[in-house]
């Protein structure tokens, strides 16, 4: 069934048997999807991706699922707990709601959700059944719209239709594009006000969720919505038991409400709302007079209605307007995550006493509007600090996709460090978009054009073997050994170019000597020889794997024995041969290096692991330290145990968590190597994907280990 939805097409498959999505009790949520049911519903596609609340600050993103056999595939995580939603996405127009995902959002028919549990969400779980309040829905006549409208309303546990005394009421409202259910469906609310019920936490309430897209908000609540929860529901008509509460364009509403309206509810909460009206010293002491709590709330600067809650700020306090700032959620942007905290940290506020009325634990002032550099500004990204001195990178192309249709950046910022993508919106002949916060690191990133890569070339740097691709770094203690050290104190890079035979050309590998390196000293020193993984080269250790930082640092802390390294390129049909005859000859005879065994290591990433695997099967105790990042043993039969182990000081392995796609097949080649009874290392998955992430740590942990006995 096909629906069309804002210029997309949405289609609704037959359902099927097996869940595209599985969630296991780590966070880590894997997506199959058949290439069947992909191109029985939208038709062929060059790429599919998973769009949902997956970015950083729980913003809206696109995660790639890569093709593997018959299936789209992709595992993303560890997710923290809370609540997710998604959609399936073909060449960037056609939406594919998973037919496997019986939950649904009616405002947004492509959408499915799930939950990830854990203790920083526990009030977003449901409470035990019969514990918890009444979900119904409630019908009334709007004259504004001149049609019938619903909502939905919840009543507390234990809720009393024949009470003496009223219940107090809140009015909670959605935001543009939403739909009364929202508040339910991706609000979580129901869940909320269950927990907070059941620990005692709130007043008892009844809460009415109500329909707010019309022309007047303000008649169709007065006039229509409240006077039908009244002859409804057992809810008391005093202002004093009166709240009134929305989210982004709901926040705008209940604002204009409380402007034009002062006095009718006690209680008020704009979640990342805003007002367009200018407020007078009458307005304010009208507000103040009528209003018992008045508290306003947003998310970081990826929220749009950040500025809109400085200038709030500043204009009410102009007006002497009372009011309390929530201050801002340095984790999230403008997304149902901060609201459904701000619900968290509101409904307690509502009908009783409180004695803290400050900012939420861990959130920040706002001194200024958050104003990037203006267009054009050059290099990009534009790297920013908040108050908390966490990082927001924005992203700006050049003029020449002003006629482009959808644009992404596309960066290692999904959880443990995959790529996902960030979409851009248009801000006059250029796109921009804001990602955070970034934790200190080794980023990287291309823009994604109508489907087509492209780099961002006012951004100086260059990745040789991925042409569209740029970096930037984010300083800070955890990134450290990834870090410039001060001119003149590192080791240095140079050139050796060799004539490979195998490949019957000239070739090039990078060698980092170290600080105060000797070409004459008496004893030749160690040698490591590392290697790059498929589609890379000898340069993508220096250019990516930051390995001349991670080299530098570890010398100057006293970490890392005096050695040499030789970067070479991999990429030939017999790389065996070409190490043993040409790359070590060549640089035996260019360094004062050592040809001894147990002075030599060999280690590389992905296919590179590979390869050392090879080398290591092929020639054991040629290279007494092994390494393999991300990488498997390989074929087995013929392989000498016994020299394997005599010949090999330290075979250490790694690879990543369950977003690293070798993961089951590096598992598979432990339980080989033990049921062998070959000697190795593992101290576990390292946190990330396949990728750089992985590999940067993988060094930084192999290196020091090398040419010294090691605890």
């Amino acid at each position: 069934m096909l629906v069309a939805a804002a210029g997309m097409v949405v289609v609704r498959p037959v359902a099927a048997e097996t869940p595209w999505l599985t969630v296991n009790k780590d966070g880590f949520a894997t997506l199959t999807i058949p290439v069947d049911s992909i191109t029985s519903s939208i038709g062929e596609v060059s790429q599919v991706v998973a769009e949902g609340n997956f970015g950083k600050s729980f913003n809206w993103a696109e995660f790639g699922l890569s093709r593997r056999g018959s299936n789209f595939t992709g595992v993303i995580g560890p997710l923290a707990p809370g609540l997710y939603y998604y959609q399936i996405t073909g060449d960037d127009t056609k939406v594919l709601k998973d037919p496997t995902n019986p939950t649904s959002v009616a405002s947004e028919p492509e959408w499915s959700t799930f939950f990830v549990p854990g203790d920083s969400a526990r009030l977003l779980a449901d409470v035990p059944e019969g514990q918890g309040g009444t979900i119904e829905t409630l019908s009334y006549d709007s004259t504004v719209a001149g049609q019938e409208r619903s909502a939905l309303v919840w009543t507390p546990p234990g809720y009393d239709a024949d009470r003496a005394e009223p219940y107090p009421v809140f009015y909670l409202q959605h935001g543009a594009g939403q739909s009364y259910r929202d508040w339910s469906e991706v609000g979580r609310a129901r869940q909320i006000l269950d927990n907070l019920s059941v620990q005692g936490d709130m007043e008892p309430m009844v809460v009415v969720m109500a329909n707010g897209n019309v022309s007047n908000f303000q008649k169709e609540l007065l006039e229509n919505i409240v006077p039908a929860a009244r002859s409804s529901y057992n809810i008391s008509d005093d202002a004093a038991r009166q709240a009134l509460a929305g989210l982004s364009m709901g926040g705008f509403q209940t604002l204009g409400t409380l402007l034009a309206h002062p006095g009718e509810f006690s209680y008020i909460g704009s979640f990342a709302g805003g007002l367009r009206d200018d407020v007078s010293r009458a307005d304010a002491e009208a507000i103040n007079e009528g209003t018992k709590l008045l508290r306003l709330y947003t998310g970081n600067v990826t929220d749009g209605a950040y500025n809109a809650n400085y200038s709030l700020s500043k204009k009410f306090d102009k007006a002497g307007v009372d009011y309390e700032f929530d201050g801002v959620n340095p984790d999230a942007g403008h997304n149902w995550n901060a609201w459904q905290e701000n619900l968290i940290d509101f409904v307690p506020r509502l009908f009783q006493r409180v004695s803290d009325h400050g900012p939420s634990p861990g959130h920040l002032g706002m001194d200024s509007e958050f104003t990037p550099p203006s267009a054009g500004t050059t290099p990009t990204p534009w790297i920013t600090k908040d108050a908390k001195g966490n990082t927001f990178v924005t992203f700006e192309t050049g003029t020449e996709f002003k006629a482009a249709e959808h644009v992404t950046v596309w960066g290692n910022w999904a959880p443990g460090g995959s790529w996902l993508r960030v979409e851009m919106s248009k801000s006059g002949d250029r796109w921009r978009a804001t990602v955070g916060p970034l934790k200190p690191g080794f980023w990287y990133y291309k823009f994604i054009v109508d489907l087509a890569s492209m780099k961002d070339t006012s951004n100086p740097t260059k990745i040789t073997t991925e042409p569209t691709w740029s970096t930037f770094f984010v300083a800070g203690r955890s990134a450290r050994l990834l870090a410039d050290v001060p001119e003149g104190k590192g080791g240095k890079i140079s050139k050796l170019t060799y004539d490979s035979s195998v490949a019957g050309q000239e070739r090039t590998s990078l060698v980092w000597t170290p600080p105060g390196y000797d070409p004459d000293r008496a004893e030749p020193y160690p040698v490591f020889y590392l290697q790059h993984g498929s589609g890379q080269n000898y340069t993508v250790w220096v250019e990516m794997g930051r390995a001349k930082q991670i080299l530098d640092n570890h010398f100057l802390d006293g970490n890392l024995e005096t050695m040499v390294v030789v970067m070479s390129n991999g990429n030939v049909s017999d790389f065996t041969t070409e190490l043993l005859e040409n790359i070590v000859p060549a640089s035996q005879a260019a360094y004062n290096i050592s040809a001894h065994p147990s002075q030599r290591a060999l280690a590389g990433l992905s296919m590179g692991g590979g390869q050392t695997y090879t080398v290591l099967k092929t020639h054991p105790g040629e290279f007494t330290y092994i390494g393999a990042f991300s990488a498997g043993i390989g074929n087995t039969s013929g392989i000498d145990v016994e020299a394997i182990n005599n010949g090999t000081t330290m075979l250490r392995v790694y690879v990543g968590d369950l977003t690293d796609f070798v993961y089951p097949s590096f598992m598979n080649s432990l339980a080989t190597m033990d049921q062998l009874g070959i000697e190795y290392e593992f101290d576990g998955p390292t946190p990330g994907p396949h990728g750089w992430d992985v590999w940067q740590k993988n060094l930084i942990d192999f290196a020091p280990r090398l040419f010294r006995p090691v605890d």
